[in-house]
């Protein structure tokens, strides 16, 4: 059975996170039923990720088997077709190897975080940021992400709900940029490594927004994440800021072959 990439896109708003659930909407099984509605085996997807309830995602990738050897562009136009009116959209679609696994292929998974630092309420990106009314400074947030890089035990920046086997985890770029709005400012943190813990970086959020409101000095940071204590977490930060903004793999499945030597 051939087997494809998708590379997907979503609003997380509508939806219970991307697992399937019994009770529940999910992205995975409105993709799953788009897929139903063109074959006949009724596929499953493998996600690279499995987001959060009410997170984002504009680099998600996920494969599945199916009998068709679909041609790349029909396939991603029937997907879309059927996936309306639903915030879902397949931006990209390859063919893979068999062995390809948009999990355990993975290579690395990016997240950006957005912040709107303003007094206003929200209005067109309301549910897609989250609103922090109180004053930030960027550089206190910075020094205090620099504690974070590399390899640690994340135990206090980690759900209890967690099933990793470990808490420990290299983080290898957290990195924070503002932006100037005509009535605020944005904050975006941009986030990498292998893998993550159960909301970790929700939780680094939230702590980092202490130190960036004059709540926790950057050295706290450091302390909170020696700790290795749940109870030391900040706040953690809304899920609709959070975005699964690329996945990477050893060989890119969607590269395009170029036709020039």
């Amino acid at each position: 059975m051939p087997r494809f990439a998708l590379k997907i896109e979503y609003s997380g708003a509508p939806f219970y996170g991307w697992q399937r659930q019994k009770t529940h909407s999910s992205v995975q099984q409105t993709v799953e039923d788009a897929l139903a509605k063109m074959a006949a085996d009724d596929p499953s997807l493998v996600a690279a990720g499995r987001t959060d309830r009410g997170v984002h995602a504009t680099g998600q990738v996920a494969h599945c088997d199916l009998k068709r050897n679909w041609d790349l562009f029909r396939l991603s136009e029937a997907l879309n077709y059927h996936l309306k009116p639903w915030p879902v959209a397949v931006v990209d679609v390859a063919k893979v190897e068999d062995n390809f696994s948009a999990r355990f292929s993975a290579v690395e998974r990016q997240y950006l975080f957005r912040i709107v630092n303003r007094r206003a309420p929200m209005t067109f990106e309301a549910g897609q940021v989250w609103q922090v009314s109180q004053h930030l400074e960027l550089a206190p947030m910075r020094e205090a992400a620099g504690h974070l890089l590399g390899l640690h035990d994340f135990t206090t920046f980690r759900s209890v709900m967690c099933q990793a086997k470990s808490p420990v985890k290299t983080l290898d770029e957290l990195r924070i940029e503002e932006f100037e709005l005509p009535h605020g400012r944005e904050f975006r943190f941009y986030v990498r490594a292998r893998s993550f813990l159960h909301n970790q970086v929700r939780s680094l959020v939230g702590s980092l927004v202490q130190v960036g409101r004059g709540s926790w000095s950057p050295d706290d940071m450091r302390l909170a994440l020696e700790a290795c204590d749940r109870s030391a977490c900040g706040p953690v930060s809304p899920p609709h800021g959070l975005y699964l903004s690329a996945v990477q793999y050893e060989e890119d499945p969607f590269a395009k072959i170029s036709d020039t030597a």
